[in-house]
């Protein structure tokens, strides 16, 4: 991987901004049951058309942080650091742990897991 020096660019963290009051809605909705919502896939490749390994990832969030190893994927690291600058975001992972998806087909899937997972 290469470094540059400095912060690392922030590739999708205008998307997730952007998407960020959807992602709260879901998450509040997963309450009862697994949310999926279909985002914009052609926003994410214009803003990294190199991207390697797709665009496919699966973040488990509690208090804040990645429950699950995503160092491999700058999407849900963005998309963590949107959740982070969230106070109600930061209210629903304090109190139990969630699964964000994203599949190939841009469809974002959100779940409240149990917290004995």
């Amino acid at each position: 991987m290469e470094k540059i020096n400095g912060p690392a660019l922030k590739t999708y963290l205008p998307i997730w901004s952007k998407y960020r009051p959807v992602i709260l809605r879901l998450m509040l909705d997963s309450e009862t049951e697994p949310q999926h919502y279909q985002l914009s896939g052609h926003e994410f490749r214009q803003m990294n058309a190199r991207q390697k390994g797709g665009y496919n990832f699966v973040l488990q969030v509690l208090k804040g942080k990645a429950l699950n190893n995503i160092r491999e994927s700058q999407m849900a690291k963005e998309l963590l650091e949107v959740l982070q600058l969230s106070k109600k975001a930061t209210e629903l992972t304090e109190q139990a742990p969630y699964e964000i998806a994203l599949d190939k087909q841009f469809v974002l899937h959100i779940s409240k897991m149990s917290q004995q997972e």
